[in-house]
């Protein structure tokens, strides 16, 4: 079983959780880790991520299944980010590349893409 460190932030921090699917297609969902690695990823979408607010982002997947954890400042504005975010360089590029092993309308934003999840459960302290 894998585990994975959590990284601590100074100041209140919330989190988000999106879902999405991939298309049920081997290739492809290789080609998607692929272009999510290390070694592959591009930097601009990276910083992009980072010069919007968002302090850690994940992606995890199972089968065709995407799920997405954005931590982000307790005062973040979801709206104002990601309008910001699209204007950045290269991630209208980045979003028509990688819609090609979404499930999902080629030309859907990010927001479109991923579908918010509901917390059901929490334990709480």
């Amino acid at each position: 079983m894998s585990s994975y460190k959590v990284k601590k932030f100074p100041g209140e921090t919330v989190r988000y959780v999106q879902t999405m699917d991939l298309r049920d297609d081997p290739e492809l969902i290789h080609l998607y880790r692929k272009w999510h690695s290390e070694e592959y990823n591009w930097k601009e979408i990276r910083d992009g991520i980072r010069e919007v607010g968002i302090l850690e982002m994940e992606i995890y997947l199972l089968g065709c299944r995407l799920v997405m954890v954005l931590e982000v400042p307790a005062d973040f504005n979801w709206d104002e980010a990601f309008a910001r975010l699209a204007t950045l360089p290269r991630q209208a590029e980045w979003e028509a590349f990688v819609a090609k092993f979404q499930n999902c309308n080629a030309d859907a934003t990010s927001d479109q893409k991923w579908q918010q999840m509901e917390r059901i459960f929490y334990l709480y302290p």
